[in-house]
């Protein structure tokens, strides 16, 4: 049964050991991803990109150490050995240690050049594996929008993108569901809103604790209740 989705970004700058002295500037977003979290049951199934369609059990672990700081996180309370887990994997050990040690992380990892129909058909899938489940589960999506916000953002400067970002913030904040399904590929994330577009109907709320774009990457986190 599918309890809450948590919706929050994929970026490693949330980290304190990573983020150096920008870790200060960065506390507001961090406890709206733990709020966000902090809403889901015991069981997760973090949904995020990559490279190509893997799923990661709860006794997966890994490091930090491809992002300059050695910093271990783990996929359940359990210690499992550490193997190369893509970002939104280490973003989901990272918050699950933080804001519930006892829960466990099932990750799925979408590749991103799914188109939207793959990506919503994905979904739909998660979501009939999740109502056969006898107990509760909750999602995390983990997704950054448009990288390209600021002259100083890292995938380069583009202006249309900033009313991109506005309309991706407003549809997770309204759980406008539909309006995922028509994000661009600007958007970094796409491919998990559009899997969390078909994993569920509109939801009954949707509650907005963060949005910004600090370093000229969209930011969001909040928390769907189905």
């Amino acid at each position: 049964m599918l309890s809450a989705i948590a919706i929050v970004p994929s970026a490693p700058v949330m980290v304190p050991e990573l983020a150096g002295a920008a870790a200060a500037e960065l506390v507001d977003l961090r406890d709206a991803v733990f709020s966000a979290a902090a809403s889901l049951p015991l069981r997760w199934v973090a949904v995020g990109v990559g490279y190509a369609d893997a799923v990661i059990g709860p006794d997966g672990a890994g490091t930090f150490a491809g992002y300059g700081v050695d910093l271990r996180v783990t996929l359940s309370p359990d210690r499992g050995s550490v193997s190369d887990l893509p970002l939104c994997a280490l973003i989901a050990g990272w918050i699950r240690g933080r804001a519930r040690p006892e829960a466990r992380v099932e990750v799925r990892v979408y590749a991103d050049d799914h188109g939207p129909d793959a990506a919503l058909a994905r979904g739909r899938a998660l979501r009939t594996e999740i109502d056969e489940a006898g107990d509760p589960v909750g999602v995390l999506v983990v997704a950054d929008g448009a990288h390209t916000l600021t002259p100083s953002a890292p995938g380069g400067y583009d202006p249309a993108s900033i009313p991109v970002q506005q309309a991706l913030d407003d549809a997770l904040a309204r759980g406008d569901a539909a309006a995922l399904t028509r994000l661009p590929d600007g958007v970094v994330g796409r491919v998990a809103y559009q899997v969390l577009a078909g994993l569920t109907e509109p939801p009954r709320s949707a509650k907005e604790l963060y949005r910004g774009a600090p370093y000229g990457v969209g930011y969001w986190a909040g928390v769907w209740t189905p």
